[in-house]
């Protein structure tokens, strides 16, 4: 079983996502446990500070390292993890290929910056990786970290079922995109699925696809080029 740990300063913005779908389905399943930290908890001060201004100024506010510190260090104390990952548009950019690394692992903690920045010395001590979704900048790392979670979790053996396979996604075979999909009704407002796909002929569907994810595939490279 995986276990999945995130330390977050605001971590009602995981509770939703995390208990639905696919990701609930797996906490059900037992194949994973998730479990939110709210870094709050940790602060050492009768007023739950967890930020302050950043030295040499500069606007914003910075996540203090101490609150960071107690909570990390409680967490090593119960387990060793695979993974440290801090979510932060300064690391490298996650891809399939990641997804099906970290879906290998046992143990992942997840260290998610709000606000300005984390003080430095957080990541100097703890991180063994710092991934980011793309080259643009969100409020905190929360979101990144639920992405990258939807995206590991449904790779775990027995979580999706066969007709849901993760074999077949793009991006698992190189950098191949899928050929469309569709489904009943064969017309709407006038608008056919392609006869091929009606056609019952397993062998010109998928020569069909192929040509299909052909096309989509250099539409991308394009479009990221």
């Amino acid at each position: 079983m995986m276990r999945i740990d995130i330390i977050s300063a605001v971590p009602d913005l995981l509770v939703s996502p995390l208990n639905t779908s696919i990701i609930k389905r797996a906490q059900d399943k037992g194949k994973v446990i998730i479990s939110i930290h709210n870094l709050r908890n940790y602060a050492l001060n009768k007023h739950k500070q967890i930020d302050d201004k950043p030295f040499g100024g500069g606007a914003g506010m910075v996540l203090k390292p101490e609150p960071f510190f107690e909570c990390i260090e409680k967490l090593f104390q119960e387990r060793k993890y695979d993974h440290v990952i801090f979510t932060t548009p300064k690391g490298r950019i996650f891809n399939q290929k990641e997804a099906n690394r970290l879906s290998l692992a046992e143990n992942i903690l997840f260290v998610a910056g709000h606000y300005k920045e984390i003080d430095d010395r957080v990541r100097e001590k703890f991180a063994t990786e710092e991934i980011s979704i793309g080259n643009f900048v969100l409020t905190g790392g929360e979101l990144p970290a639920l992405m990258i979670v939807d995206a590991v979790i449904r790779l775990i053996p027995g979580v999706l079922n066969d007709s849901e396979s993760a074999l077949d996604d793009s991006f698992q075979d190189g950098e191949k995109i899928e050929a469309p999909f569709y489904t009943r009704p064969a017309e709407y407002r006038g608008m056919k699925v392609p006869g091929v796909l009606l056609s019952g002929n397993e062998k010109e569907i998928k020569k069909w696809k192929e040509e299909q994810s052909k096309t989509l595939t250099e539409k991308w490279r394009n479009y990221n080029n």
